[in-house]
């Protein structure tokens, strides 16, 4: 078995995109997933499953479109995966709630940090299959902008961190 996270885009987050996380762990219970578990009501949910991460990630993506009656975008990682991602923190001086994590499915274009709008003092670097980037006075008064964000879903290092210790308990 394996310890994978999926990472849902836009869920409970602005008050759209409501699924309940009770509802979005029983998704994954009835595709077979086992030890199933959600953190935090925005969308994170590891659990262990056989398959490979592409069958797993089109499970879910199916059952979810089906459950909520329309695609919802999702990224998955396995759990060695996440760990990577935060030992390949490029910022780890700095204040994890304040460094975000853009997730991908595939590398990020070359110039996803060259075409961002709206740069003041963040910083962002290109990852495997995400973007780094730290957000000095927080994300949400941040008005950067980059391309890639449409693709991916992000989250902070804090969040990035107890879901790889999560699922690498599954």
């Amino acid at each position: 078995m394996t310890g994978f996270v999926a990472l849902l885009r836009a869920i409970n987050v602005g008050g759209t995109g409501k699924l309940p996380m009770t509802e979005l762990k029983a998704v994954c219970e009835a595709v077979g997933f086992t030890n199933v578990a959600t953190y935090i009501a925005s969308g994170n949910v590891v659990f262990a499953s056989r398959s490979s991460a592409a069958a797993v990630k089109r499970k879910l993506a199916s059952a979810i479109e089906a459950h909520a009656g329309r695609p919802i975008g999702l990224v998955v990682r396995t759990a060695d995966e996440m760990r990577a991602v935060l030992a390949a923190d490029p910022f780890p001086d700095r204040e994890r709630n304040l460094t975000y994590v853009l997730f991908l499915d595939a590398p990020p274009p070359p110039d996803s940090i060259d075409r961002a709008v709206g740069r003041k003092d963040e910083r962002s670097v290109l990852g495997k299959r995400e973007i780094y980037t730290f957000y000095p006075g927080g994300m949400g008064r941040s008005t950067l902008r980059m391309p890639a964000e449409k693709l991916g879903t992000a989250r902070n290092m804090n969040t990035v961190a107890t879901l790889a210790a999560m699922a690498s308990e599954r």
